[in-house]
């Protein structure tokens, strides 16, 4: 019988790897899968960290909860973006949803946890965007003195690691072995300490390595160079993941408890950056007051307002807006056009090549048709570049749209669109890889599993 479930999310973590490439080598994750269910979790569209984890344990799209991505923008103007914490997200998640049925949870470093908007039942670390654990006046634990028990089992708590180019690899690797073994000690220590019906710990660890390790590993990257130091690192590492989750494991009652492995999307090489602004001054979409320099970041301020029709922002995806009048504050497309121009920069974008001239197979997305609602700011077009082997560009300026060495690029993967799920209880039906499951699932399933009712308006389903 359940009576508790158990999730450790692992950010990134890929598929590929965990359950064909190196499953002999990750006895646990093997063991695990032998006695459940598993399979690919197609991520929610964009998969991006932010918002997926928040999309997961609400069963809501990202346009139901009003969360485009990592940085949003804060209004209609120009200029102001902002990054998309808890502060935005208003629709229950599970563990709102366990504090409502008065059952305790413990929650640690979920991405969209900081800052602490409403308490819960139980115990609770926030997640990656916390802006640091050393200031007294932040506070990222409930209740508020468990941060003076954390410095006591690991001294300081990483909420993640800086992963920038002037940081050493050696130095970054090192962090990300720290961070989850800290990690890992808190959840165990809490789970061991205080009582819990869910448990939902997410590690950033994976992703981090993945973005900052993946050149030294796949013969496919354009940067891959065989019997590089760090050729090992992630494989290392998924070994070292597995003995954590052993150790975790050992810290519940199975018999009592479904364990889950999750995460929020996967990884796949990533091979360059499209400076998407520049494409779209090119086309005739964006205009600027005076031509810009190369290599010159994008700035609103650089823009004829008068005289543009499209813009961009830049990330792992696009997020497109149109310059529509009486919506923008300088807005000049007139209402009844929006949708041609829309439908105009679609097929051009799925129309774009790679700098070998061949299709690149771009993917565009129209808010309004893929999400139940769409709240906030939401863009006209969510586009995915090169099935996500390239990302968006920040810059502008120069000859040429493409870019392989720049800041925005100077990470080695992408996210990939189908992250990983694996569930096991002694008392649920074995069924080996099911590959048919989303994002969307996770919450309803775990709730059917504690025997709560699953809310009408969660967007996934229960999971057989």
């Amino acid at each position: 019988m359940i009576e508790k479930v158990a999730i450790i999310g692992l950010d990134c973590f890929e598929p590929s790897l965990c359950f064909d490439r190196w499953v002999d080598d990750l006895p646990t994750i093997k063991r695990l899968m032998q006695s459940g269910t598993y399979g690919r979790l197609t991520s929610c569209m964009p998969p991006v960290t932010v918002p997926a984890w928040s999309c997961m344990a609400a069963s809501k799209d990202p346009g139901t909860l009003g969360i485009y991505g990592f940085h949003d923008r804060k209004d209609r103007s120009y200029d102001q973006m902002t990054i998309c914490t808890s502060l935005r997200v208003k629709e229950p998640r599970l563990w709102d949803i366990m504090t409502a049925h008065n059952r305790p949870s413990i929650v640690v470093g979920v991405p969209g946890t900081f800052p602490i908007t409403r308490p819960i039942k139980g115990q609770m670390i926030t997640g990656f965007l916390t802006p640091g654990t050393k200031d007294p006046r932040i506070t990222y634990t409930h209740p508020p003195g468990l941060r003076m028990q954390i410095p006591k089992l690991v001294d300081e708590y990483l909420v993640d690691v800086h992963m920038g180019k002037d940081v050493d690899k050696r130095t970054i690797l090192k962090q990300i072995y720290v961070m989850t073994e800290r990690r890992f000690t808190v959840v165990r220590h809490l789970m061991q300490n205080n009582p819990w019906d869910l448990m939902f710990m997410v590690e950033m660890g994976p992703d981090r390595i993945h973005h900052g390790f993946w050149r030294y590993m796949d013969p496919a990257h354009r940067l891959y160079s065989p019997g590089h130091e760090f050729e090992n690192a992630i494989y290392e590492y998924y070994k070292y993941i597995d003995r954590e989750i052993e150790q975790t494991l050992e810290c519940m009652a199975l018999d009592r408890t479904a364990v889950w492995l999750v995460s929020d999307h996967g990884a796949k090489a990533l091979y360059g950056g499209i400076l998407i602004n520049q494409w779209l001054m090119n086309e005739g979409f964006l205009h600027f007051k005076q031509t810009p320099a190369p290599g010159r970041k994008f700035n609103a301020e650089d823009v004829d307002w008068t005289k543009t029709k499209a813009w961009a922002t830049p990330g792992y995806y696009g997020q497109v807006f149109v310059n529509l009048k009486g919506r923008e504050p300088q807005g000049v497309v007139d209402p009844a056009d929006h949708q041609a121009v829309r439908n105009d920069l679609l097929t051009r974008l799925e129309a774009m090549a790679d700098d070998q001239g061949n299709p690149l197979g771009n993917k565009c997305y129209k808010p309004d048709e893929i999400y139940r609602t769409c709240k906030n700011v939401a863009p006209d077009l969510i586009v995915i570049f090169g099935d996500l082997r390239w990302r968006c560009s920040g810059w502008v300026g120069g000859d040429s749209i493409y870019v392989f060495d720049d800041q925005a690029n100077a990470e080695d993967a992408n996210h990939a669109q189908e992250g990983m799920y694996l569930c096991a209880h002694a008392s649920l039906e074995t069924r080996g890889r099911a590959d048919n499951a989303t994002l969307y699932d996770v919450a309803p399933t775990i709730l059917r599993q504690l025997g709560e009712d699953v809310p009408a308006d969660m967007q996934g389903r229960v999971l057989s």
